[in-house]
């Protein structure tokens, strides 16, 4: 599944606002109990590794200038939740590159 999220930020912007809230990941998975791991192998690409609800996923965000790009590899098990899982990752993704708020 790939999530493209516009921004019109500064790629150093873009990439201190995920690490300062990717913590926020999993508060944005329904059941209450996951796990997300993040790493940086790259200075514009963030790996994720989640562990919610019995299931194991791997994912990354992309960087990129005027856009992040979210993408899951979700088993075909679970394909049936690709919209919902849209939909989050868009709201929950926009919340995450958003400034503070005045």
């Amino acid at each position: 599944m790939r999530v493209p999220i516009p921004h019109r930020l500064e790629r150093e912007e873009v990439r201190r606002r995920l690490r300062d809230n990717s913590h926020r990941m999993a508060d944005a998975i329904p059941g209450g109990m996951a796990q997300v791991d993040t790493s940086w192998p790259s200075e514009d690409r963030m790996t994720m590794a989640i562990s919610a609800m019995g299931q194991a996923l791997n994912g990354h965000i992309d960087i990129e200038d005027q856009q992040v790009v979210f993408e899951i590899d979700l088993p075909p098990a679970l394909g049936f939740l690709t919209p919902m899982i849209e939909g989050a990752i868009q709201q929950q993704g926009q919340k995450m590159l958003e400034g503070p708020r005045d």
